[in-house]
This record gives structure tokens, sequence and C-alpha cells, in this order.
């Protein structure tokens, strides 16, 4: 059975004492016959509402693979740590290999870009003119917007001074 344990640090540890606080509960699950399928680190984020006066936290997830027995060792061990705030432990029905939605996402990978045909070369030339010709446009609206609200302003003050 699979079992998601996310639990959250006291955003006054460091994120290496975190780690070292990670990997002494890894070691109590596999301890108890359990192995660690997934370890995800999310990061110091901003809590739901604030807790024992702390507005932030660091969030660590472990998909854990065992018997009961693993799980509850590593509540055990969650639950005499005071430098966890919370946790939460759920059964999962299926493992995804997917990284969560919660993991910071890195940048990807800058691909370079692929030599043009001189056939594509004139559809983006074609569509660079027209993009600019659209812009000019709306520059020009924009301006006689301007000019039109600056003669109604001048027109508004003549009346109001008269």
């Amino acid at each position: 059975m699979y079992y998601e344990t996310i639990f959250i640090v006291n955003p006054d540890v460091s994120q290496e004492n975190t780690d070292v606080l990670t990997d002494a509960l890894i070691e109590r699950v596999e301890k108890a016959s359990g192995r660690i399928v997934k370890r995800e680190y999310w990061g110091s984020r901003p809590l739901a509402y604030s807790i024992a006066k702390r507005k932030r936290g660091h969030y660590v997830l472990l998909v854990t693979d065992g018997e009961p027995q693993a799980i509850q060792a590593l509540e055990h061990a969650i639950r005499l740590e005071e430098r966890i705030m919370r946790f939460l432990t759920t059964r999962l029905t299926e493992l995804s290999d997917a990284p969560s939605p919660l993991m910071p996402r890195k940048a990807a990978p800058v691909e370079e870009a692929a030599p043009e045909a001189e056939g594509d070369a004139e559809v983006t030339t074609e569509v660079e003119a027209t993009t600019e010709a659209k812009a000019e446009d709306v520059k020009v609206e924009v301006a006689a917007e301007a000019v039109a609200a600056d003669v109604k302003v001048e027109a508004a003050s003549e009346e109001a001074s008269a």
C-alpha cells in the first residue's frame, strides 16, 4: 500500500536542517520495513492560517510503500519532533510518477531555433508587417481619442468660465 505524508516544518529551521530531519524520518520508515517511493521538498510557503504565531513553513512530501506499521513508526516520529508543526497522512489508491502540482518548477531548457526555410521567412515577414500595421492603427486611434478628450475638456472649461 502507498501512503502520502505531507508535513510542515517550522520556518525558523533552515532548509539544510529540514533535509536532515527528513532523512531521519526516512531512516525510521526503513527500519520499520517500509520504503520511500517519492520525496519532494516544496520550499518555504505561506500558511493558510497562522500556526504557533508562524505564517510560513517548509513543506515536505513523502510517499511511502509498506505496511501500516511503517506509517505508524513515521507518524510516531513526527509527533515526537518539535520542529514539525503539522502533518497529514493519506492512503493512495494508485501511484503517480509525475511531480506533484506544488513542486517548484524548474526552468525549461532553451531549445535552439532551427534554421528557417525560405518560404517560412516570407510568411514570418508578412505576419510581422501585419502586426506592426495593427500596432500603428491602435496608436493612431489612441491619439485621436486623446485629442478629442482634450477638446471636450477645453470646451467645458470655457463654458464654466463664461
